[in-house]
């Protein structure tokens, strides 16, 4: 079981609480775990990836174990911490302006 925490606009539109739990077919990836989080929650589909290119949208992050995953491959193995729901996987949206 994967422990996700959803930013707050997204838990809004997906009715949610902060951290949903997924389960993912094979190892534990980012294409992974957003391809379980948009089955399980359709609604989120096109938020937090680009339908077409399935690249990260520009002011969503990934954290994860205190590290940034924005710039990861999709199909790199995430920390076993997360796969093992020990530490959850952070979405994460990012701020800008000034």
């Amino acid at each position: 079981m994967i422990r996700v925490v959803v930013p707050w606009h997204l838990r809004t539109l997906a009715r949610v609480g902060s951290e949903v739990e997924l389960d993912v077919e094979g190892p534990a990836t980012l294409r992974s775990i957003l391809d379980a989080l948009e089955a399980g929650y359709p609604m989120l589909r096109g938020t937090i990836r680009d339908h077409v290119t399935q690249k990260r949208r520009p002011f969503v992050r990934f954290f994860a174990c205190g590290l940034d995953l924005s710039h990861e491959l999709p199909d790199a193995p995430l920390p076993d911490a997360v796969a093992t729901g020990t530490e959850p996987f952070l979405i994460v949206g990012a701020m800008a302006g000034g």
